[in-house]
């Protein structure tokens, strides 16, 4: 047998042992559903957050392209990025971003005017977002985490100046590695950092509207 014949033979076994890893890993080890997930998160508000009367645009999140996907990213280890397989989000993870933190704004009753920056709203202030982290992370551990890690800026529209920053991080354990117990531990990090950036960006913003009518 030459070495093309052992290499071409050799390819379909790696692969298969590939594939195979690749559905144990967050499936515990049954074969992999072809599953959309569409996380439905709801915000409540918290009576601390004040009331108002400035308009908000929320900016398209940025990411990178791994993150930015409908695939469901899982981190085995601190240098392997990997998807589930028979698995992915409704919509890429930045538009659910946009879109959990949309509903928590209209539902909070704190803000008057919100909106996507696309839509023209003349808004006082904008919020712009880096996602760097949305992912499912073992760092070591026997169960993952479902790890959301954004960058805020809320910039004062009018000459662009930074109001305020902040880096948001939640990390939610998942009971099990099995894939719906993993998308439940997303729900818990997604309501947990958008609750935090919506009270956020509402107290910060106030106080720097607050300090620009001082005398």
């Amino acid at each position: 047998m030459t070495a093309g014949t052992l290499l071409r033979s050799a390819v379909p076994a790696i692969a298969a042992i590939a594939l195979a890893g690749c559905s144990v890993l967050g499936s515990g080890g049954t074969s992999p559903r072809a599953t959309i997930y569409a996380p439905d998160v709801r915000v409540q508000a918290d009576p601390a957050w004040p009331s108002v009367q400035w308009q908000l645009a929320i900016g398209g999140a940025s990411a990178s392209r791994m993150i930015d996907s409908p695939r469901i990213n899982v981190r085995p280890t601190p240098a392997e990025l990997q998807v589930y397989a028979g698995a992915s989000w409704a919509q890429p993870s930045t538009d659910m971003i946009e879109d959990t933190l949309l509903r928590a704004f209209e539902d909070s009753g704190r803000i008057d005017a919100v909106a996507r920056s696309d839509t023209g709203i003349r808004a006082d202030y904008k919020l712009v977002l880096d996602l760097r982290r949305f992912e499912s992370d073992y760092a070591g551990r026997a169960m993952p985490d479902a790890t959301i890690e954004i960058a805020a800026k809320l910039l004062y529209n009018r000459d662009q100046r930074v109001a305020a920053s902040r880096t948001f991080l939640q990390a939610a354990p998942a009971a099990s590695t099995e894939i719906d117990d993993v998308v439940a531990a997303f729900e818990q990090s997604l309501t947990a950092i958008t609750h935090d950036i919506v009270g956020w960006t509402l107290t910060s913003g106030e106080a720097d509207a607050a300090a620009a009518q001082r005398p």
